[in-house]
């Protein structure tokens, strides 16, 4: 069960939560004077499609089709009728199944072979890519990076044949308003919609059609409302640094709601940089540099980073290798102040080890922790996305850091053994001298990651770790 929350929030609930409510690496709302543009999902069907199209030629409006790739597959000619009259294609997966129940590579098989059918049946190649229910998981945002996607800032019910037409009028209406982009239906084959739900969404969109056609409206593809839009940004910008709070709060709301679901514990009396928590480790058997191991269900320390605490320092840290040194500071005072917080466990005796995941990881071997690779399984590339995409979130410059440096922002397993853990940082074993000992060991470890991550500053190595 917690396996299967972890997957669920970080593979799909916490991307779908974050693009929904803020719009992040998608688009749902025009920015225009006079513009809607109206999208179709799920067909092309045999019987509405073609109704459909003749019914936008009547008002000279254009629209953006995102069809299912088996639909497609049967009907090529709806396909070129579509792109011959001037509207645009997109994709909507090859059947009508959620991302969130499909793993990366079925995504990414899915979006490729309706893009083949696509690209014979039009010679064009799809940009525009809409999600089943407009579900994203977290491979949408790092591997789809050459498709737009798109959700939509209206949806009517218009699956539903109880809706109706006067009902689903009234609601068309009230959205009578430039920048929207509608989703409907053309199809009703899918997984809980009507088949003949189309027929009222018809009669409903020619009443929309003509009420708009008449205040002045244009009725444009997603392609020329994206265009327009980024015109429009272009003579009145947005203002600046309003998104990025907002992610970066919801971000930390949630660590907030995990920290009391899973009972983490500060280190210390509040202040510093380090929660933990006491659980079975589970995994492959890890090899530690004083000959100890971690076996499967030993039970382990888990470190976990305050990331409110993180921001903050990223934002006034001018680069990551200063965020690494603060990091290595809070280190050597968060060590002992574990070793005392977990003497007084009544379970201290059975622990085996202290572990930990991050990207930035460079000098932790002079503190005692053996460094690790992730292993190549679902658990190791969902944690080394999420870490990226959490890094993304947190610093200032957003991803960019992580694309400019990604062979040194390489998360990693740290651990070190109990034994290794009580020599250093027990209250017996003169715990001042070993920290000088550590921090000194640290420091090459450190210089070398300022001379790989100075991002074109003038500071040397040297004066960055003094």
């Amino acid at each position: 069960m917690l396996w299967g929350f972890y997957i669920l929030t970080f593979y799909a609930f916490l991307p779908g939560l974050i693009s929904r409510t803020f719009g992040f690496r998608v688009f749902k709302r025009g920015h225009v004077k006079n513009e809607i543009s109206l999208t179709f999902d799920d067909g092309p069907d045999p019987k509405y499609t073609p109704l459909l199209l003749d019914l936008l030629a009547k008002y000279d409006a254009k629209a953006t089709f995102f069809v299912v790739g088996a639909n497609a597959e049967k009907y090529p000619e709806l396909l070129r009728r579509m792109s011959d009259e001037g509207h645009v294609i997109g994709i909507h997966n090859y059947v009508h199944k959620t991302n969130w129940l499909m793993r990366p590579r079925e995504v990414r098989r899915q979006i490729n072979l309706t893009s083949d059918i696509i690209r014979k049946a039009t010679r064009t190649i799809p940009v525009y890519y809409r999600p089943p229910w407009g579900i994203v998981n977290l491979f949408d945002f790092s591997r789809l990076g050459y498709l737009q996607i798109i959700l939509w800032s209206s949806m009517f019910g218009d699956w539903r044949r109880r809706v109706g037409v006067r009902r689903l009028t009234k609601r068309m209406l009230k959205k009578l308003r430039p920048g929207e982009v509608l989703l409907l239906h053309d199809c009703g084959t899918t997984l809980g919609a009507d088949s003949d739900a189309p027929a009222n969404m018809l009669e409903a969109l020619e009443v929309y059609l003509k009420a708009g056609t008449q205040s002045g409206f244009r009725f444009v593809t997603i392609a020329e409302m994206i265009e327009l839009s980024d015109r429009q940004r272009g003579r009145k910008p947005r203002k600046t640094g309003m998104f990025k709070p907002l992610l970066v709060n919801a971000w930390l709301g949630w660590e907030r709601l995990f920290h009391l679901m899973f009972r983490l514990e500060p280190v210390g009396e509040g202040g510093g940089m380090f929660y933990y928590r006491v659980r079975p480790y589970h995994g492959k058997t890890l090899q530690l540099q004083d000959g100890q191991q971690i076996h499967n269900n030993d039970k382990i320390v888990e470190l976990h980073f305050d990331n409110e605490r993180l921001f903050k320092v990223m934002n006034k840290s001018k680069s990551l290798v200063q965020v690494a040194i603060t990091m290595i500071r809070e280190v050597e005072k968060a060590l002992p102040l574990i070793s005392r917080q977990l003497a007084l466990r009544t379970d201290y005796r059975e622990l085996r080890g202290i572990y930990g995941i991050s990207l930035i990881n460079r000098g932790s071997e002079g503190f005692g922790f053996t460094v690790l690779e992730l292993p190549q399984n679902l658990f190791g590339r969902m944690t080394r996305l999420y870490l990226k995409m959490l890094l993304g979130v947190l610093h200032p410059t957003g991803l960019q850091r992580v694309t400019d440096r990604r062979a040194q922002l390489t998360p990693k397993i740290m651990a070190m053994s109990i034994e290794e853990f009580k020599k250093r940082y027990s209250s017996g074993s003169g715990p001042e001298g070993q920290l000088q000992q550590s921090a000194a060991d640290v420091k090459p470890g450190l210089k070398d990651m300022a001379r790989e991550l100075n991002y074109g500053q003038e500071k040397t190595a040297k004066e960055l770790v003094p």
